[in-house]
Order: structure tokens, then C-alpha cells, then sequence
């Protein structure tokens, strides 16, 4: 079980067909420059298994640009999984459901990528907005959270993303855990997260804000100790230093996004501690943030 949100950052991918005279029949522009003829030619994973995957051979011309770097614990692979799947679909005239992209993006990720990697991710890019989702074998239910709009604003304006400075691999950072968790050593831990899951429902779906970032930063705080103790790649000196810092000066609560052992700190903290925040970890390095509804969406932009 998790509950959580997609918020508004951005991954872009543009897309246009590559007229007949072009050199090449596939032009990808994101950190590297690829100009290749043949699909196994591409070098990007995802974009070859998923053209792969969906026996799409038409030329394409892509540019690929990001709100924030990969490997930073924000669920940017699968996200632009399930875009750049959203955006196949779409050229294939198939208007695919959410459910659906989430399931095709993780099939790519974790059957044909064979990456060690949750589905979490997938769902939150496809679905966006603030839910509660139960996961059971191979399947994923989505529960819409009703936040009224006054908690929804409160929310809103308490958000902020603290860069660590480290970037990292998830599917790296997971092993330990993994191994915890069949061999049984963590199943008290983690049922404690399922529990404040559940326990955060009626704080988000109270009827008023008076106390919603204090309960629920304090829920955060209890669910960042307990996943450092999933496993000891979770957290280190650095960013054990971060978050106590951050407490020091009035931050509600936070936890490490995604795997651990870098990326960003999510923090809850009254609007007023931007300055503070910014002026120790640089203004560059806290970005303020809200939640956003929609999931990954296609536009059509036509001549």
C-alpha cells in the first residue's frame, strides 16, 4: 500500500515524424544525440523497448527535456516510461486507459528491461492526483483521497524538494532491502508503513486544515525512521544531516523520496522557511512544489 501524489514537475517528450529525405529514419535528442536507422540500434532502453515492444516502425524525431535529473529518487524513469508509452499509443490512434499504461509501463520496466524496480512510479505518472493505491500479485487498485480544497491549498503551499547532491540508481540502492524482505527481517517495519498509510487517510480527509501539516508531518518523520531501518544503504552521514538540520529549524516532517541514499528530501514546512531552507542548501537546491491531477497527458499540436 502507498499513498502519495504526482506533483508538478515535468518530463516533456516532443515528438514529430522525420520527413523522407532525412538522413536517418530515427532522430533522439535527450542528454545524448542518437541518429540511427534501425530500432535495435537505439541506445535508449526504454525507447527501444517500447517501439520494440509495440511494432511501431514509423520514423520519429524526438526531443526529450526534464524539470529534474534522473536517478533522484522522484520516479522520473517510470514516468517517462508511461509517457513515452502514452505517446506511442496515441501515434498508433489507441486511446489507452490509465490502468492500461501503468501495466504496460511496468511490464517494460520489470519483464523486458528486467529492472529492479516497484510499480509505484508507473501508477502515480499514469493516475496523478492524491490516492491511496493497494497493491495484491500482479494487480493495483486506485483509491482518490478527498481532500477538501482549504487542505488541499494548505498542502499546496507546504511542499518543498531538498537536492541531497547525489544521484543514484534505484534498482542499485534496493538490493539489500529486497534480500531483508524475503528473508523476513523487516515485515514488522513494513507493516508499520501499511498502518500510517491507513492512518493518513482521515488526516488528509479532515474537515479542517488546523493541524494538517503538524499530524501530518509527524507522520512523515515516524516514516522516514522507519525506512531507514529497511535497509543501510537507505540513508547516510550526509543526509542524516540534512534532515536534522531541516527539523532544527521548524520543518514539520519529511522522508527521502524514492529508494534512498540520495536524490530528494520531500519536506512539509510553513511557507516562511523557503528563505531559510534556501540560504543553507542554496537556492538552486530547494524547489518549491504542489501536487498536480491529471497524469501523463498528450497534446496535439497541429499546423
Amino acid at each position: 500500500m502507498v499513498v502519495g501524489t504526482s506533483v508538478n514537475l515535468y518530463i516533456h517528450i516532443i515528438a514529430s515524424g522525420m520527413p523522407d529525405f532525412c538522413e536517418h529514419r530515427y532522430r533522439i535528442l535527450y542528454s545524448q544525440s542518437e541518429n540511427v536507422d534501425q530500432i535495435n540500434e537505439i541506445k535508449h532502453p526504454v525507447i527501444r523497448a517500447i517501439l520494440s515492444n509495440e511494432n511501431y516502425r514509423e520514423p520519429l524525431n524526438l526531443s526529450i527535456m526534464s524539470d529534474v535529473p534522473s536517478g533522484t529518487g522522484l520516479g522520473s524513469s517510470s514516468t517517462f516510461t508511461v509517457g513515452f508509452m502514452n505517446l506511442i499509443q496515441s501515434l498508433k490512434g489507441v486511446n489507452a486507459s490509465k490502468y492500461a499504461l501503468a501495466q504496460s509501463a511496468i511490464d517494460i520496466e520489470q519483464n523486458i528491461l528486467k529492472e529492479n524496480v516497484g510499480i509505484q512510479d508507473q501508477v502515480h505518472a499514469a493516475f496523478g492526483g492524491l490516492s491511496r493505491y493497494s497493491f495484491k500479485g500482479d494487480e493495483f487498485h486506485v483509491h482518490p483521497i478527498k481532500i477538501n480544497s482549504e487542505c488541499q491549498s494548505v498542502l499546496d503551499d507546504s511542499m518543498f524538494l531538498v537536492y541531497t547532491g547525489v544521484s543514484r540508481r534505484a534498482t542499485l540502492s534496493l538490493d539489500e532491502q529486497l534480500k531483508n524482505t524475503r528473508e523476513k527481517k523487516i515485515e514488522k517495519d513494513l507493516s508499520h508503513l501499511i498502518t500510517l498509510c491507513k492512518q493518513s487517510i482521515s488526516v488528509f480527509e479532515q474537515k479542517s486544515p488546523d493541524g494538517l501539516m503538524r499530524d501530518l508531518g509527524k507522520m512523515l518523520d515516524e516514516a522516514w525512521h522507519t525506512k531507514r531501518r529497511l535497509s543501510s544503504n537507505i540513508s547516510n552521514s550526509t543526509i542524516d544531516e540534512i534532515y536534522q538540520f531541516a527539523k532544527k529549524v521548524g520543518v514539520h516532517g519529511g522522508k527521502l523520496c524514492g529508494a534512498g541514499a540520495g536524490g530528494f528530501f520531500l519536506f512539509l514546512a510553513p511557507n516562511s522557511l523557503y528563505t531559510k531552507l534556501s540560504e543553507h542548501f542554496g537556492s538552486g537546491n530547494v524547489v518549491k512544489i504542489s501536487t498536480e491531477n491529471k497524469g501523463s497527458q498528450v497534446i496535439e499540436l497541429n499546423n
